[in-house]
């Protein structure tokens, strides 16, 4: 059976509105999906009423910026209540934190050269601030545009060239004043959080960087991790294959999710990670304990 259990949309980093993004799943066939966009469940209703609509079973998600120990991790999580006041707390206090260091970045933007309606620009997003929507908005005022091509040489610059350059410089570097972060949660906060609200806690996509290693996730299952995201197109097939292996060793739940964002506007043969990747729920371990 065709699952996705990682699924994105405007209410966070992604293109399509809930929706839309259920209407794709059905699609491809998919049985069983849940929203997991970053840092807010505001489009969750939608989504579930839409999957209802389409034949699919939808399972309530959410990805979060999380931290351990120095460690900045990616955190999936499903089956939980999320109408619980004291999560919409911790949602809103990390959205907040991420706008206000979004104004004081868009501020030094300004002052540096870029035309930017600072006010106007953050009213548009009333939950999670997507660095790539942010970077759309920029780009659409056409002198920005030819001030990045110009700082960059590039005649046409990639979204990851203009992260790169303008918001993920090291320190020391004089764009480092752009850096902006994600506005991490706790996972020892999230952990007490679950023990009320219940639900999964799944390590998303741990080998994406460089984190699929028996310590970390060792030390984070004796907190409370139900288990790993096998199946990725962030993995490789020896990724896959460790982290069954780590599913195996520490008694986890494996998951699996596509990370669907949008549909390319390129002329590319492949536009997006359904065309090469599907997952299939018989390939997932102990997975049935969040789909069913």
């Amino acid at each position: 059976m065709l699952i996705d259990l990682q699924v994105h949309s405007d209410y966070s980093d992604g293109y399509l509105t809930p929706t839309e993004v259920a209407k794709f799943l059905r699609d491809q066939g998919v049985k069983i999906a849940s929203l997991t966009d970053h840092n807010t469940v505001g489009g969750l209703d939608e989504f579930a009423g839409a999957c209802n609509k389409y034949g699919i079973k939808p399972v309530t998600g959410l990805e979060l910026y999380s931290t351990l120990k120095n460690k900045r991790l990616s955190i999936l999580w499903y089956n939980f209540d999320h109408t619980n006041a004291e999560l919409h707390k911790m949602l809103r206090d990390s959205q907040n934190r991420r706008r206000n260091q979004t104004r004081k970045i868009l501020a030094r933007m300004e002052a540096q050269g870029f035309r930017l309606d600072i006010d106007r620009l953050l009213d548009k997003y009333n939950h999670y601030i997507s660095l790539n929507h942010l970077i759309d908005d920029i780009k659409a005022t056409p002198v920005n545009y030819r001030k990045i091509r110009s700082e960059l040489g590039l005649k046409h610059p990639r979204e990851e060239d203009i992260i790169r350059h303008y918001f993920h410089r090291r320190r020391g570097s004089l764009s480092s004043v752009y850096k902006l972060d994600n506005s991490n949660i706790g996972f020892e906060r999230i952990i007490a959080l679950r023990k009320k609200i219940g639900g999964q806690l799944i390590f998303n996509h741990p080998a994406k960087y460089g984190q699929l290693n028996l310590e970390l996730i060792t030390a984070m299952k004796k907190l409370g991790l139900d288990g790993i995201e096998v199946l990725s197109p962030h993995h490789s097939i020896g990724d896959v294959l460790y982290a069954q292996h780590l599913v195996q060793e520490l008694d986890l739940i494996s998951s699996g999710g596509s990370d669907f964002h949008r549909m390319e506007l390129a002329r590319v043969a492949l536009k997006y990670s359904w065309q090469y990747f599907k997952i299939d729920s018989s390939h997932l371990k102990g997975v049935e304990k969040i789909i069913n």
